[in-house]
């Protein structure tokens, strides 16, 4: 479980933020470098990256798992629970690529520029189940939010092969299989302007709705994937439209906050074990994991595009504090 929102500044930053719902942290911050070459979990095919990238994520296998991060051309992607939604491929074509669910964005990072270029692409993808794997890869219910430095935002679902993308100008992401139930729902909390009713939301539009509210209902407390997706999508809608990256990541943090789920073992068995978010204009990554309340940050800065190595940055998961006496 998953929240995803994208901000859009007025100085023309996009900031993907993000919650990682999950029993457990397993991501820390890195850096993966161009040409990096590893290997499908799903059928040990060796790939190579074209594109350098920072994010959130771990080795795993003969590769790296990559759970959101942006790469040297501003592509940003984060990859989220995607319940009961997913139709994966059980045999492989030939000629095509086939992969884990959980490659996906790792994937696109490495060898797409944007969202137009990945679209060129898309139907040479193939996610797939376990029947035909060289080694275990579980079954993986994921979706993907992905945005660009054009402002291009989409949803990639695996409901139809070939992959399609889904335009998603309101920029809100959770974990129902159903986005146009989802969008049916908040249309009881908000009033949508017709640009968005029509599906001619222009690109870098921040706001998709009226701005009037007077007679709706205010959303419930619920962290169902539901409750969360109309809970971020109103108050983004609400907030002030940020300035630029900084007064972006700050609203980002204040908008997290209200999908932000809390430990409580007795009830649920995840929580948001992390906060991140990419930002396509600086390539800046920033992380937050559960216990700390401060961020770090990670830049993707030119002289690490010749590095040839990757490099994973600890960050100490436990409360960091100003003293002031």
């Amino acid at each position: 479980m998953c929240t995803s929102i994208l901000q859009i500044a007025k100085d023309g930053s996009h900031i993907l933020a993000r919650t990682m719902d999950w029993h457990v942290l397993a991501v820390q911050p890195l850096f993966v470098p161009r040409g990096y070459q590893w290997e499908s979990v799903y059928d040990n095919r060796v790939h190579t990256n074209c594109y350098a990238m920072i994010g959130g994520g771990g080795a795993h296998h003969h590769e790296i798992d990559v759970s959101d991060g942006v790469n040297e051309m501003g592509l940003s992607v984060q990859k989220l629970t995607f319940a009961n939604g997913s139709q994966l491929v059980d045999e492989p074509t030939p000629g095509r690529v086939q992969l884990a669910p959980y490659e996906f964005s790792f994937y696109l990072l490495g060898h797409y520029a944007s969202v137009a270029d990945i679209e060129a692409h898309l139907d040479e993808i193939q996610l797939m189940t376990n029947r035909y794997a060289v080694n275990d890869i579980g079954h993986a219910e994921l979706h993907f939010a992905v945005v660009d430095r054009t402002g291009r935002t989409v949803v990639i679902e695996p409901t139809h092969f070939p992959l399609r993308v889904r335009e998603n100008p309101l920029g809100v992401v959770t974990n129902s299989k159903d986005f146009d139930l989802q969008l049916e729902r908040l249309g009881q909390y908000v009033n949508f302007t017709e640009a968005f009713k029509q599906g001619k939301v222009p690109l870098n539009t921040p706001r998709v709705t009226t701005g009037k509210f007077s007679g709706k209902p205010v959303p419930s407390g619920s962290f169902t994937p539901g409750g969360r997706f109309v809970r971020a999508a109103y108050y983004k809608e609400r907030a002030d439209i940020p300035v630029d990256e900084t007064t972006g990541i700050i609203s980002a943090w204040h908008l997290l906050d209200s999908v932000t789920v809390p430990q409580s073992h007795q009830y649920r068995p995840t929580y948001s074990v992390y906060r991140a978010a990419t930002v396509c204009e600086s390539l800046t990554y920033y992380f937050q994991p559960y216990n700390r309340l401060d961020l770090v940050q990670l830049t993707l800065t030119p002289e690490m595009l010749s590095w040839t190595a990757p490099k994973f940055y600890p960050v100490a998961n436990d409360l960091q504090t100003t003293v002031l006496n």
